[in-house]
Order: structure tokens, then C-alpha cells, then sequence
């Protein structure tokens, strides 16, 4: 077990109770913090996060996920606490990967394939583009995940009653082109800068939907180097170390449809065999511990410098105790020197060499 503290700020959902286990096993201690009692307050020049109305402890590394519905909160204490230890996502990406059409744009700049996608400011300019598509189409509202807030339409008439439906829900929307793949689409698992599980999902004989959570089921797939470089270059590009990337494998090649920084466990755990929770905490901790001890080598380094020492040289007075000498502490820790090695010691008048005995 390792030496550094974490926590896990979640709606405490199965996959996050599967997560806070593993992060055990590499932690310290972690703590499960309830994502609902937490806010953050802000103040002139001050700011803090609390929870339960007390500040939150330090931490080696946080790990925040959650809904779309708290994206902005999410995004709030990921930019005060993301600068006092890791945290696996960055604060922009809760509010990227939670909008659909945000998640696009970002998409969209780094160039990333993708079905063809609208949005349009009224009603009749929606309607003038269903025009120019294709049908059957499919509609989004910019939030939502699960497969929740997307709908098929197969014809103009039946878009245009959607659209109707949108204006009465006071909705924005999103129309984007249908890509036949018999109802299946792959979700990739990224953590930590490659693909560590993959599955292909299928949807049930009455839904378009591939989705695990509207009926679809899961299937372990392996994926080409190309869909995987694809899904890395996703998460990179929302800036998330620990992303869900939704691809459609279509006739001209994969195309990204989402991304999701709070992805599901079960589905892709059961399908894959892999464990996926062990697998981010596991980086989670080794990318801890990068962090904390790069931290060390540089506060190390301004010790030295501080010290006068330039190189392997120290230039100081020395500690004499009687006829005795004390070594500065920093030329111990560097030299790697302990009580239990025995030493060599060659003198001669104004010099004196010290080096390790070896046998």
C-alpha cells in the first residue's frame, strides 16, 4: 500500500463504490466524499471547497466525477484543488464532455472524425436544413448521457414533429446524420493515455440506441490501432486522463459520437473481464506518485541551490564539533550516505575524500 492520501468525489454509484475499493488497494487511505455536500465558496480573493460546510482536507489526489447536472460544480472545485494535487480530469473537460455540442467543437479542432452535425438558432432554420439530409436522422439535446435526450427520426414529417416538440421544451437541439452499423457502436474505455478495455455494443430489436443503459448489450471487442489512437487522441483532446469514448465503426472508417468523463463499470467490466476500476486506480496512484515526487526532486534542487551547491560541488563553512566534523545534511542526502555502509577516507593537507567501502 502506498504512502499518499485520496479521495473519490461521486453520486455514489455502483461503479464508484467498485473504484473507492480498488483505489484502496494502492492508497493509504481514501476517502468517499458524496459529491451533493460538496460546495464551493467563493470570496474576494479567497475561495474554498467544502464539505458538509467544512474545508476539505488536503489531498495527494482527487478523483471527481458525476453527471451532467453538476458539470459546473464539477468544474468549480476541479480549478481550485486541481492546483494542490492530481486530479485525473481537467476542470474545462466537465463542462466540454457534458455538452454535446461543446463536445463537437472540441472534436471538430482536432480534427477527429465524426457524423455530420447541425445546430440551428430558430425552428425554421432546423427545418430548412432536414431538408438538405438524409433521413433517417438523428436529434439530440446538447445534455444528457445514458442515451438519454437522443431520438430517431426516420422521415422530415416526423423530424419536424420533433422539432415542434423541442420549441414546446424550450430545448436547444442538435441534428446530426444517421450511420448505419446495424445498431451496434463500440464504447473504449482510455485511461491513462491508451485503451484499456472495449466493447461492442448491439441494441435491442427496438432501439437505434446502442447503449447499455437503454437495452443494448455489450460484447468484448479488440480494436485496431488506428480506433484506439483514435479514442486516445479523444480524451487528449477534452483534455481527461480517464474518459469513455462512444465510436461508430461505419463504412468510412470509426467515427467519434461521444465522450463521457463519468463512464459506467459494470457493462464493460462484465463484458470484458477486465477490471476497469482496478485499472484507474492503479494510475491514479502511479501518476500520484510522479506528481509528489518530481515535487520532492525540485524542492530538493532549491535546497541545493539555496545551499550554494552547483553541481556535485557545496561551497561552506564547516561544523566542527571538538576535533570532529559535521557534514551538511543536504550533502548526506545526496551522496546517499547512511549509518549502516562503512566509508573510505583519503586525506591529504586541505582535501579530504569520502566514498562508500566496497568489499
Amino acid at each position: 500500500m502506498g504512502k499518499y492520501k485520496a479521495a473519490l468525489i461521486s453520486l455514489g454509484s455502483e461503479s464508484s463504490e467498485w473504484t473507492l475499493d480498488a483505489m484502496r488497494k494502492y492508497f493509504a487511505a481514501v476517502d468517499d466524499i458524496n459529491l451533493k455536500k460538496i460546495e464551493v465558496n467563493f470570496s474576494g480573493k479567497e475561495a474554498e471547497v467544502l464539505y458538509e460546510g467544512k474545508a476539505l482536507p488536503q489531498y495527494d489526489c482527487i478523483y471527481a466525477k458525476g453527471s451532467f447536472r453538476y458539470a459546473q460544480l464539477l468544474q468549480g472545485l476541479t480549478s481550485l484543488l486541481g492546483k494542490s494535487c492530481y486530479m485525473p480530469i481537467d476542470a474545462s473537460a466537465f463542462t466540454v464532455a457534458h455538452d454535446k455540442l461543446l463536445t463537437q467543437l472540441a472534436l471538430q479542432h482536432h480534427n477527429i472524425p465524426m457524423p455530420r452535425t447541425y445546430q440551428a438558432a430558430t425552428i425554421e432554420a432546423a427545418k430548412s436544413i432536414l431538408k438538405q439530409m438524409n433521413f433517417p436522422i438523428i436529434m439530440k439535446f446538447p445534455q444528457g448521457t445514458g442515451g438519454k435526450g437522443v431520438v430517431f427520426a426516420e422521415s422530415y414529417a416526423s423530424a419536424s414533429s420533433i422539432l415542434d416538440a423541442f420549441t414546446a421544451l424550450n430545448q436547444p437541439f442538435i441534428l446530426q446524420e444517421y450511420i448505419e452499423t446495424g445498431g451496434t457502436d463500440v464504447r473504449a474505455i482510455v485511461v491513462g493515455g491508451k485503451v484499456v478495455a472495449a466493447m461492442e455494443r448491439k441494441a435491442d430489436i427496438t432501439e437505434k440506441r446502442a447503449n447499455v443503459h437503454t437495452g443494448g448489450r455489450g460484447e468484448a471487442t479488440e480494436l485496431d490501432d488506428r480506433t484506439k489512437h483514435l479514442a486516445v487522441k479523444v480524451a487528449r483532446a477534452i483534455k481527461a486522463d480517464i474518459c469513455g469514448v462512444d465510436i461508430l465503426m461505419s463504412a468510412k472508417g470509426p467515427l467519434v459520437i461521444e465522450a463521457n468523463v463519468s463512464p459506467g463499470l459494470q457493462g464493460i467490466t462484465r463484458a470484458t473481464k477486465v477490471d476497469v476500476a482496478d485499472c484507474i486506480a492503479k494510475f491514479l496512484f502511479e501518476r500520484t506518485t510522479v506528481l509528489r515526487e518530481g515535487e520532492q526532486k525540485v524542492k530538493a534542487s532549491k535546497v541545493l541551490e539555496e545551499a550554494g551547491l552547483n553541481g556535485d560541488s557545496l561551497i561552506t563553512t564547516l561544523d566542527f564539533r571538538g576535533n570532529r566534523v559535521l557534514l551538511p545534511e543536504v550533502i548526506v542526502k545526496k551522496a546517499g550516505f547512511t549509518e549502516d555502509d562503512n566509508y573510505e577516507l583519503s586525506v591529504k593537507q586541505g582535501s579530504l575524500l569520502i566514498k562508500k567501502f566496497e568489499m
